[in-house]
């Protein structure tokens, strides 16, 4: 049991891969050529490489948002909004704030402010589920729109590049932008940086005990004196500031400035990469990899293939039904516990 439990990540994988392929038949694609494009377009040389990398980056910080929380006992479903908060308050600084700071002042002011921007917005809804007892789910679904219309507002106006001609910021200074080796940025090493910088919260330190326990069981935790509001919004704050990196990542590493639709989704991609590691931390980094595979190479399948880059979403959706799937028929979800949470590494030795 315990094996299939460690195997569950990479049968969802596959279980998704072989729905995709028959969805694909049915419809009169040929399958074969189709996923053989996508591993190529995605893994086939250093250039494909780069393209899964960039697109790993988000993925991964957004996964460790939603994993975070999770852990905690908290749906965050903010993701997306947070990312495009942290994306904001980056633009802002780097294009009107401080655009003429040196780099060395700039850069970490931009990463500050897209973890922070991500951070309020985290916060904001850990404080309305520990205050007036609003669902998280509601609230952070909710505040994704705020924030992606919050975007769309500044680069129609306070934002907006001065000639005035498209609805996107003025591109940022040289000073503010990541460093980077040729198209790979600094912000994708800084990802798998905060995967381990994560699992050594979650599992090393007491502040992870007790963000665990209170997903475990918030009731327990009260009686062992761990206040599960207040463990909430610090889960959920720590998410936004993680979700924030990645848009601010995105724009300080790869798109240069500010515009609607940024994140083609990244941030509810999250979820299923989230659950796809069982939220374990270094489990995500795997999973936002094999993510990151499948949209690096949706191109590269239309292209050679000509099978419409849409058929990804079904594996992203599939993965989730049967990460899922496993977890309630392996047990992992008894007595109210989160997918994964049963998986802790050293449950067995930790006292209180």
């Amino acid at each position: 049991m315990r094996l299939l439990v460690r195997l569950q990540p990479v049968l969802a994988a596959l279980g998704a891969l072989a729905v995709a392929a028959g969805v694909l038949v049915a419809f009169g694609y040929p399958a074969q050529p189709a996923l053989r494009a996508l591993v190529a377009g995605s893994l086939g040389g250093a250039d494909a490489w780069v393209a899964t990398l960039l697109k790993t980056g988000p993925l991964l910080l957004a996964g460790l948002a939603v994993a975070l929380s999770f852990r905690c006992g908290v749906w965050n479903i903010g993701a997306e909004g947070q990312l495009y908060a942290g994306a904001l308050a980056a633009t802002w600084v780097a294009t009107r704030a401080l655009p003429g700071a040196p780099a060395l002042l700039l850069v970490p002011l931009v990463v500050v402010a897209a973890a922070g921007g991500g951070l309020v917005f985290g916060a904001l809804a850990g404080g309305l589920r520990a205050a007036r007892g609003v669902n998280e789910v509601i609230s952070t679904l909710m505040l994704n729109f705020v924030a992606i219309q919050l975007v769309a507002l500044a680069v129609h106006g306070p934002l907006q590049e001065l000639a005035g001609a498209y609805p996107q910021s003025d591109a940022l200074p040289a000073a503010a932008r990541l460093p980077a080796w040729g198209r790979l940025h600094a912000g994708v090493a800084a990802a798998f940086a905060a995967a381990l910088a994560c699992q050594w919260l979650v599992f090393r330190t007491p502040t992870g005990f007790r963000l665990r326990a209170v997903g475990l069981s918030p009731r327990a935790a009260r009686f062992a004196g761990i206040s599960p509001e207040r463990y909430g919004v610090l889960a959920l704050a720590l998410a936004g500031g993680l979700a924030g990196l990645a848009g601010g990542f995105e724009v300080a590493g790869v798109t240069g400035r500010l515009y609607e639709g940024l994140s083609p989704g990244h941030g509810y991609t999250a979820i299923a990469v989230a659950l796809l590691a069982r939220l374990h931390p270094l489990g995500v980094i795997p999973a936002a990899l094999f993510f990151g595979a499948l949209e690096a190479g949706a191109g590269a399948m239309q292209r050679q293939a000509g099978v419409p880059s849409v058929a990804t979403e079904i594996v992203k959706g599939v993965v989730v039904l049967l990460s899922v799937g496993f977890a309630v028929a392996t047990g992992a979800a008894a007595s109210g516990a989160v997918p994964g949470a049963e998986d802790d590494p050293d449950a067995a030795t930790e006292t209180a």
